[in-house]
């Protein structure tokens, strides 16, 4: 067995030691607002609660749940990240892989078009103004429509596409298929990797999202919950969201509330927050393949 030098094992240890503190350092926040969501919001207040909860509780949660308006926002949320991630990605697959094809008339001036348009938006005025005048304001086809196409992903899209084997689209064509049929029979089948990285990317930006919706959407029943969770950050609602509960179903302690904002913050936090971790383990196969589909050559 060869032997290790004494300074390959201290510069090993210092990069495991390093790797060590920068993982603990990413995961304890979010550890210990997990804790905190769990531990009695009066007992929290006092400071010291870290890595287990010291008075467990499921009050905070239980308030959060009893509130219409936050499950609306869930619900809200959910439903706009399962239809916008699907709209959107095949919608820039589709056009992806138009832009493949070498005899699309203007394909050069198309991509040109198209990357102007990473580097330069009309700004917020504007955009504000289309949206308004498409009918689009407290409507949830807001969340959907505006983000159909992402130039980044198309282009992620249509490198991958051209990876692919043209005597498969020819031995296709052969056969009596369609383009729509090779696009949805062939390609898109073999595309499994990117699809799930890209779906992934885009399910988390339509989940985290809560700036769209406080300009365009006033309706309360189409408030997402990350919409929510940031008027909580600014102390906008708990007030009412407190008061809006039969004080009856809230826990007292010594003949007070044992809620208190931070505590209720967190649990909302995690509340928005754990679904879409939980998907992370079930595309984590594909990330390795798909995230460096963009750095083939052309």
């Amino acid at each position: 067995m060869k032997r290790i030098a004494f300074g390959d094992k201290v510069l090993i240890f210092s990069i495991y030691a390093f790797l060590i503190l920068l993982s603990f350092s990413a995961f304890y926040p979010f550890w210990n607002a997990l804790v905190v969501s769990f531990n009695l919001g009066l007992d929290t207040s006092k400071g010291g609660v870290t890595f287990w909860p010291r008075v467990f509780t499921l009050e905070n949660y239980k308030i959060v749940f009893q509130d219409d308006r936050l499950v609306k926002g869930f619900i809200v949320s959910v439903s706009r990240t399962i239809v916008g991630t699907i709209s959107a990605i095949l919608m820039t697959a589709i056009l992806a892989y138009g832009m493949t094809k070498k005899d699309l008339m203007g394909r050069k001036f198309y991509m040109v078009v198209f990357i102007f348009t990473m580097y330069f938006g009309g700004g917020l005025i504007p955009t504000f103004l289309v949206v308004r005048s498409l009918g689009l304001m407290d409507s949830f086809w807001v969340f959907i429509i505006p983000s159909l196409i992402s130039v980044w992903n198309m282009i992620i899209f249509r490198t991958f596409f051209k990876t692919l084997p043209n005597g498969l689209e020819e031995s296709a064509q052969i056969d009596g298929c369609s383009n729509w049929g090779i696009f949805f029979k062939l390609v898109l089948p073999l595309s499994g990797p990117v699809i799930a990285t890209l779906g992934l990317f885009t399910a988390v930006a339509h989940w985290n999202d809560w700036f769209l919706p406080s300009i365009y959407i006033t309706n309360p029943d189409l408030v997402p919950i990350q919409t929510m969770l940031r008027q909580i950050l600014n102390a906008n609602i708990v007030t009412e969201l407190t008061n809006s509960i039969d004080t009856a179903s809230i826990a007292r302690l010594d003949g007070m509330r044992t809620i208190t904002t931070k505590s209720l913050t967190m649990a909302t936090m995690m509340v928005a927050t754990l679904p879409i971790i939980m998907v992370y383990p079930f595309v984590q196969k594909y990330f390795v393949k798909g995230v460096l589909v963009g750095s083939l050559k052309e």
